[in-house]
C-alpha cells in the first residue's frame, strides 16, 4: 500500500490545479517543491507592500469563462489590462504594433496610410520565401518595425542573430489598425488581488506539501511514496538525459527599490535597441495599482540555460523538437507517471492554457 495516490512534483500552476482537482476527487496528494516555496514560477515576494513577481511578470488572461470563474472562486481578480511600451534608444512606441505605434514611426493618422507604409515595405523586401526570422518579419511588417521593435530585442531573448533563427517563431504577428494598446484580445484579464501566492493558497488548502524537497536527490524514495506521479519538471532530467540535453533559455532579474512613487508608468516596458542588456523593465506595483510611496523594479536579462540556473522557455527548434519526441514517446510507457506543464511537455504555455491542461488529466482520475 502506497502512502498518496499521487505524488505531485512541483507547486506551479499545472501541479497545484492537478492537486486541487485529485483533492476533489477524494484522491490524497503529496505535493513537493524544490525551492523553499511554492507556487513555482508565478510566486510573489512582497517588498515595501508590493507583490514583485518574482520570477518573471505573469499577467493572467483567457476566453475560455470556466477558467476565469475557476481562479476567481480562489481569489477576485482585478481589471488589469496589459499595455506594454517599447523603448528603443530612448523612444517610446505603444504595443502590440497598432494606430498609436504606426504615427510615432510614419506620422500616419488613418489606417490606408498605415497599410500603404507597410505594404510598401514588404513589397520593396522581394522575399518570396523567407528562410529565417528576419526574412519573416520584414515580411509580415516591413523593415522600419522589424528593425525598431523586432530585431534587437528578439536577438536578445534568443541569444541568436534574427538571420540564424527559424522564421516559424513568428509565423505571425499582431498588427492592429485601431488606436487599441491592449496587449491581448481575450475577453478576461488581470491579476490577483494581494498577488499570485493567494491563488496557490488556495489551490492547495487542505493538500499536504513540503518545500525544499528536491525529487532527483533520492528518486527512488519519493517514487516510492504513492501510486502515482504527477511530474511538472525536465523531462529529459527525468529520464537522466537518455537521449540527450533540450535546450532552454534562461532569465536573471536585477531587482531594485527606488525611492519614488512612480519610475516609468508603466508595468511592463521593453527594450527593444541592441545596446541595453536587458530585455524589458517591469515595475511591479503598476499591476495592482499601487500607491505606495517606494516602488519596485526588475531588469530582466536573458540567457543560455546551464547546470544551476533555472530553464523558462523551451528552444522548439527543429533539432530539440525532435529529441523532445523521444522522450515524449518514452513517457507514454509509463503508465503510473503523467508528465505536464512547460518543462515536462517541452511547450511554451500560458497559464490559461496549464489550467486547462491539469484540467484534462485531473479528468481521467
Amino acid at each position: 500500500m502506497k502512502k498518496y495516490d499521487y505524488l505531485i512534483v512541483g507547486s506551479g500552476l499545472f501541479g497545484s490545479v492537478f492537486a486541487y482537482m485529485a483533492k476533489q476527487r477524494g484522491k490524497k496528494c503529496l505535493v513537493i517543491d524544490k525551492r523553499p516555496h511554492l507556487g513555482g514560477n508565478i510566486y510573489c515576494e512582497n517588498r515595501e507592500g508590493i507583490n514583485v513577481h518574482k520570477y518573471g511578470s505573469h499577467i493572467f488572461h483567457t476566453s475560455n469563462k470556466a477558467v476565469w470563474e475557476f481562479v476567481n472562486s480562489f481569489v477576485e481578480f482585478n481589471r488589469f489590462t496589459n499595455s506594454p511600451v517599447a523603448n528603443y534608444k530612448g523612444k517610446l512606441y505603444n504595443l502590440p504594433f497598432n494606430m498609436n505605434t504606426f504615427y510615432a514611426l510614419w506620422g500616419v493618422k488613418t489606417p490606408e496610410e498605415a497599410m500603404v507604409k507597410i505594404d510598401s515595405q514588404r513589397w520593396e523586401s522581394d522575399i518570396i520565401e523567407p528562410k529565417n526570422l528576419e526574412e519573416q518579419a520584414i515580411c509580415l511588417v516591413g523593415r522600419d518595425i522589424y528593425e525598431i521593435l523586432i530585431k534587437g530585442y528578439t536577438e536578445k531573448q534568443w541569444g541568436r542573430k534574427c538571420s540564424d533563427l527559424p522564421p516559424f517563431i513568428i509565423k505571425r504577428l499582431p498588427v492592429r489598425f485601431t488606436f487599441d494598446n491592449n496587449y491581448f484580445n481575450d475577453t478576461y484579464q488581470g491579476i490577483p488581488i494581494g498577488g499570485y501566492n493567494k491563488l496557490i493558497e488556495g489551490l492547495l488548502d487542505g493538500v499536504e506539501t513540503r518545500c525544499d524537497s528536491n525529487f532527483f536527490e533520492d528518486k527512488d524514495y519519493w517514487l516510492g511514496m504513492a501510486g502515482k506521479v504527477v511530474f511538472t519538471g525536465k523531462i529529459d532530467e527525468f529520464y537522466d538525459y537518455r537521449f540527450g540535453s533540450l535546450e532552454y533559455r534562461s532569465l536573471r532579474f536585477e531587482e531594485e527599490v527606488l525611492d519614488c512613487r512612480n519610475y516609468q508608468g508603466s508595468a511592463v516596458v521593453n527594450y527593444t535597441d541592441s545596446e541595453t542588456p536587458y530585455t524589458r523593465i517591469i515595475e511591479h506595483k503598476h499591476f495592482e495599482f499601487g500607491t505606495q510611496p517606494k516602488t519596485v523594479i526588475t531588469r530582466e536579462y536573458s540567457s543560455e540555460w546551464s547546470e544551476g540556473s533555472e530553464p523558462y522557455y523551451p528552444v522548439n527548434d527543429d533539432k530539440n523538437n525532435m529529441l523532445y519526441r523521444q522522450y515524449e514517446e518514452l513517457s507514454g510507457q509509463d503508465k503510473h507517471i503523467v508528465f505536464g506543464g512547460r518543462l515536462a511537455e517541452y511547450k511554451y504555455y500560458d497559464m490559461h492554457i496549464t489550467i486547462e491542461k491539469a484540467f484534462a488529466q485531473a479528468a481521467m482520475i
